[in-house]
């Protein structure tokens, strides 16, 4: 009998052993997991490291995706932005150096009228100021000067008139009985062609058959 109750005694201790290292384990595990939740400085930390992903700051996961997206829409935005300006720029660019090409077209032809009008009415000057030249001689000199300050005249005249009606771009080149009036326009209507050929015409006293109008833009 006595042998029996050692027995159970010993049975008693080591099953109150047992129990006890299975508390102490399970208050040792739920401790750690409790390390797990608890708050830094920052705030509360997930407990990402145990593999609950998706479920863990999924709110952190859409909200970046969403930023990254974006960001990239926003990227992609300045860049069409960006290249839309450049191309715009470039056709500025296209644009303006094809009207400074149109002016000094413009520009350089009437100085050359002008010098080639200036050159003209020097060489009868100096027919005039040559004492060996016959007095008739002279006076078809006399004749030819006032002929191109008068043709001159006109055509500044002229000129002036058809930029009135719009046509900033234009120079006249009188040649004998041919006038030719360049312009430089798009698009030149019947109207404004009606409009050129009145003015010219009453200016310059010439016909309307002789007065040729010619399009730049259309060369």
């Amino acid at each position: 009998m006595k042998i029996l109750k050692k027995n159970q005694l010993a049975i008693l201790v080591i099953a109150i052993m047992l129990v006890t290292a299975g508390y102490l384990n399970y208050t040792a595990t739920y401790k750690h997991n409790q390390d797990l939740l608890v708050s830094s400085d920052e705030g509360v930390i997930n407990v990402a490291e145990i593999g609950d992903a998706a479920l863990v700051n999924s709110g952190d996961v859409i909200s970046s995706e969403n930023s990254i997206l974006e960001n990239n829409s926003s990227n992609n935005i300045n860049n069409d932005s960006k290249e839309n300006e450049d191309e715009s720029n470039n056709d500025a660019v296209k644009v303006s150096s094809q009207t400074i090409k149109d002016d000094d077209y413009f520009v350089s032809s009437k100085l050359e009228r002008d010098t080639m009008y200036s050159q003209m009415i020097y060489s009868y000057t100096k027919i005039l100021e040559n004492t060996s030249i016959s007095e008739e001689q002279k006076a078809i000199s006399r004749q030819e000067i006032t002929k191109i300050n008068d043709i001159k005249n006109a055509i500044m005249i002229s000129e002036n008139l058809i930029k009135t009606k719009g046509i900033q771009n234009c120079i006249i080149f009188v040649n004998d009985q041919s006038v030719s009036v360049i312009v430089c326009e798009e698009e030149v209507s019947q109207e404004k062609i009606a409009q050129i050929q009145n003015i010219v015409s009453r200016e310059l006293k010439s016909s309307i058959e002789n007065i040729h109008i010619i399009n730049k833009k259309q060369i």
